[in-house]
């Protein structure tokens, strides 16, 4: 059986962090968070289930903005960029931005949200010597400016978000100190994650994702070749094309969708799926990604023996202006004059009108 993996740019992009159950290890160990104070419970499968929900939501979202592009992002460090920044929220501009994360204040308090992230956010970041994961927040506010106490506090101990001043009257030292630290914290990896910076600027939060991981069936250098990677019927491209043979991995072919799901396994606890939809099928594939074909992909898989595996090497960056794609999931009072985020800053006097900006950064090797 010969499979050349062709779309694996979703998934693996997501997985290392959000999708993959690190070989059953969160069902096993960490499925329940319980609060002793109040005997509530957070249920990380749950929040991982939610977020998957807005993974694909959003990717849907910025595949359609970007057509014939491709697609990289990390949803974790976006929702939990938004978790951080609703901490601070009130009113319509709290419920538009957990609402746009596929929560329901109905359904889960808002403390159990947030919990639930810290939970997740720490289970992900044990350190462990086979895969390298490292996730953190900081918020630039402007020096004139104060958060509350209560935020800090809070963002700290959910999040890991700590906190730093900037003086965004001075853009060019501002942008400096901003790019210069996401780049310590990703390895050289995003090195200049902001360009420019608006005037109405008053504080920049940044969470980044740091992830390495060596597989456990590596590719031999030495069966890497250069071959032809189709882009479509009438476009391709000369790519080195990895190749492993009698591979037994995980695997499922999708007789409803179309497609073929292969899993690769990290060394340690983690994973990646590759989808390989039917040629002609992408679009059917994309509009049905949601959990549940998640579920149905993850449950359906079993060993099997793959005679010739081949996928491109191929190395992705972009960036996208949420801002303008947010709002198409409900997340829209946040980005306006009318943000109610006096839960986390002191009231402003600054006589000129400004607002927040946020950013987020997220890296893989």
């Amino acid at each position: 059986m010969a499979l050349c993996v062709a779309l694996g740019l979703l998934i693996a992009g997501i997985c290392p962090v959000v999708l993959c159950q690190s070989d059953g290890t969160l069902r096993r160990d960490t499925e329940v968070h319980e609060d002793l104070n109040n005997g509530t419970q957070m249920d990380s499968l749950t929040l991982a289930s939610i977020n998957t929900d807005f993974a694909f939501s959003l990717y849907k979202e910025l595949a359609l903005k970007n057509p014939n592009k491709n697609v990289v992002f990390s949803p974790l460090s976006i929702s939990a960029a938004l978790a951080i920044l609703s901490l601070g929220a009130r009113s319509k501009t709290l419920e538009e931005i957990l609402g746009g994360l596929k929560f329901s204040l109905t359904e889960t308090p808002e403390a159990d949200i947030h919990r639930g992230f810290g939970h997740l956010l720490h289970m992900l970041t044990q350190p462990g010597d086979q895969v390298n994961i490292s996730i953190g927040s900081m918020m630039f506010v402007e020096k004139r400016l104060q958060i509350l106490a209560e935020f800090k506090e809070k963002a700290r101990a959910l999040y890991q978000a700590e906190a730093s001043t900037a003086d965004f009257q001075q853009p060019h030292e501002a942008i400096k100190n901003i790019n210069d630290y996401v780049r310590k914290q990703t390895q050289g990896k995003i090195k200049e994650l902001i360009s420019d910076l608006d005037v109405r600027t008053v504080m920049v939060l940044v969470n980044y994702i740091y992830f390495k991981g060596k597989w456990k069936t590596s590719f031999d250098p030495e069966d890497t070749f250069e071959s032809e990677f189709h882009l479509g019927k009438r476009r391709s491209v000369k790519v080195p094309m990895m190749h492993i043979e009698d591979l037994t991995t995980p695997y499922f072919r999708d007789e409803d969708l179309l497609c073929s799901v292969v899993e690769l396994k990290y060394t340690g606890n983690a994973s990646a799926l590759f989808i390989l939809p039917d040629e002609g099928k992408m679009q059917q594939v994309e509009a049905s990604l949601q959990p549940e074909t998640l579920r149905k992909w993850e449950d359906s898989l079993r060993p099997r023996m793959i005679d010739d595996l081949y996928m491109p090497k191929f190395s992705i960056s972009t960036d996208y202006s949420l801002e303008k794609i947010l709002p198409q999931l409900g997340i829209r009072e946040v980005f306006s004059k009318e943000a109610d985020l006096q839960s986390l800053l002191y009231p402003m006097n600054i006589t000129s009108p400004r607002s927040p900006w946020w950013a987020r950064a997220c890296a893989w090797s």
